[in-house]
């Protein structure tokens, strides 16, 4: 007897790209930076680039003052990554600017972004064709709001909750 095969639910997409790259500031991992990462590591075969915002990509963000240090924000992800496939090679890269090593390493194949982050992953594409590199295949996440909440977890929302109970303690 010949086995039914259901052709309308998609095949994992797995390992897809030798070398995928993302981005974020990546402070207190919440279920959303999660979901980046695995989205990431899942489609990476090999390598997963990270770039984590430092400096001047923090000014604008709500309480950066209370941001986790670069260290200690590179290390979670690189642990969680690690969690997930120990075989990849997990490269963390402090960026200053919206576009990091995305815009100059031409191994990369594609980049994961949300889809409130989509544009950016449009502007990447169009700086690598300006300097002549190959473009990136744009990998779409969709962040869900966390159960019974009213918003997107974001990180600026978990430094508000932690904000309050250390003024509260």
């Amino acid at each position: 007897m010949a086995a039914i095969v259901d052709d309308t639910i998609p095949a994992p997409r797995k390992g897809l790209y030798r070398a995928v790259v993302l981005g974020g500031t990546f402070d207190r991992l919440h279920a959303g930076h999660k979901l980046l990462l695995k989205t990431a590591a899942d489609l990476a075969r090999e390598r997963v680039v990270i770039g984590i915002s430092t400096g001047p990509m923090l000014d604008n963000k709500d309480l950066s003052h209370l941001i986790e240090p670069l260290e200690h924000r590179s290390q979670a992800v690189k642990d969680f990554i690690k969690t997930l496939k120990p075989h990849l090679e997990v490269q963390i890269e402090p960026i200053t600017d919206p576009y990091g090593p995305s815009i100059v390493d031409a191994e990369l194949e594609a980049i994961v972004v949300s889809k409130e982050t989509l544009a950016g992953g449009i502007k990447v594409n169009l700086k690598r064709a300006e300097r002549g590199l190959s473009q990136l295949q744009v990998e779409v996440v969709e962040l869900l709001k966390e159960d019974g909440a009213s918003e997107k977890v974001s990180s600026s929302s978990l430094r508000k909750k932690f904000k309050h109970k250390h003024v509260e303690a």
